[in-house]
């Protein structure tokens, strides 16, 4: 694990120093090569759940699935910008690419870290190249309101997460994950003690983000060049439900009557957000709600406290994670052509791009959960465990399904079916480079379905 930790840092240098005329294939290459070399990780767990063990970073069943996702996603976002950058200065383009590879550096060290002091200092500086790269390089006026919105939504919750984190150092003596599961367990009585609880869960709802604090996802995605999409919708919205896992037995004999409005608000937002999709114009909005939606399903699974919670959560994050990602870098596809989002504007695309076509079908059927995608196989184990504690989620869960279905074929048919326009019969041609890019999402995602117990979580 460190070896890709360092492996990661050194591409920096690579970076700067590689001919202007092989910086792009150079760092596609080494990123690829670096994802590769995590992918053996997911085969060695002892006993005792941990591997790779080092005093601040050990790796477990939780981590690793996550940590692969994110190294794998750093050549796909290389390969995405290309065109997005292609008229910048090749100073730009190389700090461009430094960023990513810095954002990938913290969130790897936020996925192995097992002193909680080490994840919240990974957690908050994952903000820092993410709001460069939407406010410098995103494509329209509105780019610094969401910068300043994804700033201080994170910031504003993270803040208490930080004194109560600090508190619960005082009472325990450690921050060690592996240390704390020994440790004997709180029980919370007080009012301040609720607070405390609330406190640990608020930063990690906003990343998700929970519905009620969501606002600032819409506007990042909508805002953000197509890498800074791509890593929000996979990796960096993951953060949240990762920190909940991870805290989550910490307190785990707490009042569970806690989360109930939690899940309230989980299951709300699902149906909430699916109907805003069903009347968007706006391509990235549609998806960047959607995952609002997905997120709230997730969120319902791992307050519910269940091992099958948990795995359900897990496969659904990883799946989301890679679906999500090829539907912005579909709708990147569009935006390039015709310089605009509005789905109204240029249709019909099936008839020119045929191959381009298949594409987002397959991304929109694993958008809505289609067996025997992983997709399907999370939401299934998150919607059981939620009837498992009360029946009446049933009613929530079914709709959030039927309206998600109903929004991604929306989607498809808007973009790709109906008359072609006039004005879109001159667009040019798909390339490779993005079949290649899109085929690199759907991969994983289509081998998943034969050994999907790789992202199991726990209960493997």
């Amino acid at each position: 694990m460190l070896e890709i930790l360092i492996a990661t840092f050194m591409l920096i240098p690579v970076t700067w120093m590689v001919p202007a005329k092989w910086l792009w294939p150079t760092t596609t290459l080494h990123g690829f090569i670096i994802a590769l070399a995590s992918l053996p990780l997911l085969m060695k767990f002892p006993t005792s759940g941990w591997a790779s063990v080092n005093t601040f970073m050990a790796l477990d069943m939780l981590s690793t699935p996550l940590l692969i996702l994110t190294c794998w996603l750093l050549p796909l976002m290389i390969l995405a910008s290309q065109n997005h950058t292609a008229h910048e200065p090749l100073n730009r383009q190389r700090m461009f690419i430094t960023l990513l590879i810095l954002l990938q550096f913290f969130l790897i060290l936020a996925f192995s870290a097992t002193d909680i002091i080490l994840f919240y200092i990974a957690f908050e500086a994952t903000l820092i190249p993410t709001l460069i790269i939407i406010t410098r390089w995103g494509n329209q006026t509105q780019r610094l309101n969401a910068g300043v919105y994804l700033l201080f939504y994170t910031l504003g919750a993270s803040l208490p997460l930080l004194i109560a984190l600090l508190i619960y150092f005082n009472g325990t003596g450690t921050l060690s994950l592996v240390a704390l599961a020994h440790l004997e367990e709180f029980t919370l009585k007080s009012f301040m003690d609720k607070v405390w609880w609330i406190a640990f869960f608020m930063a990690f709802l906003v990343k998700m983000p929970l519905y009620g604090v969501h606002l600032w996802l819409p506007k990042a995605h909508v805002e953000a060049p197509v890498a800074g999409s791509m890593v929000l919708a996979a990796v960096l919205l993951k953060l949240g439900g990762y920190g909940m896992m991870r805290v989550m037995p910490l307190l785990s004999p707490l009042d569970e009557k806690l989360s109930y409005p939690f899940i309230i608000f989980a299951l709300w937002g699902i149906i909430m957000s699916s109907t805003v999709c069903l009347r968007q114009t706006d391509l990235k909005a549609l998806i960047a709600y959607s995952s609002v939606s997905h997120m709230g399903l997730v969120a319902g699974g791992i307050l519910i406290n269940t091992p099958w919670g948990f795995t359900g959560a897990q496969i659904l994050m990883i799946a989301h994670g890679l679906t999500s990602s090829a539907l912005f870098c579909l709708a990147n596809t569009n935006y390039e052509r015709a310089h605009s989002r509005t789905m109204l504007l240029i249709r019909g695309l099936q008839v020119i791009l045929p191959l381009m076509t298949t594409w987002w079908f397959i991304a929109s059927l694993g958008n809505l959960a289609l067996p025997p995608l992983p997709n399907l196989m999370g939401e299934l184990m998150i919607i059981v465990s939620l009837f498992n504690w009360s029946w009446w989620t049933l009613m929530l869960t079914g709709m959030g399904t039927l309206l998600t279905a109903g929004y991604s074929l929306y989607m498809f048919l808007m973009t790709q079916r109906g008359p072609l326009p006039a004005h879109a019969t001159a667009l040019e041609p798909s390339h490779t480079r993005e079949h290649l890019l899109i085929f690199l999402h759907l991969l994983p995602l289509i081998l998943l379905i034969i050994k999907p117990e790789l992202i199991w979580g726990w209960t493997a």
